[in-house]
């Protein structure tokens, strides 16, 4: 399960947490909204439970972001993050 980063709006870093109900292959990968890949945060296998991912945006413009949450190679979920300077 993913869910919404916090603090959203945020500047200049976030946090967003997900939960797997088993032990997993997870990707989470941030885009800006026209579908370019900005970061791979996580790329690896985990254990059942409660995980953050930290995002930081310093190099980034304002703006909406998606972030993308892959377990076992299958997409779960998306969300949307702001970014205000």
């Amino acid at each position: 399960m993913l869910r919404q980063n916090f603090p959203n709006p945020f500047n200049p870093t976030t946090r967003i947490p997900y939960s797997l109900s088993e032990r997993a292959r997870v990707m989470l990968t941030v885009y800006d909204v026209a579908g370019r890949e900005i970061s791979t945060l996580i790329d690896r296998n985990e254990e059942a439970g409660l995980h953050f991912a930290e995002f930081n945006a310093s190099h980034l413009a304002s703006g909406a972001y998606l972030y993308r949450l892959q377990v076992g190679g299958r997409v779960v979920d998306v969300k949307k993050a702001l970014l205000m300077r």
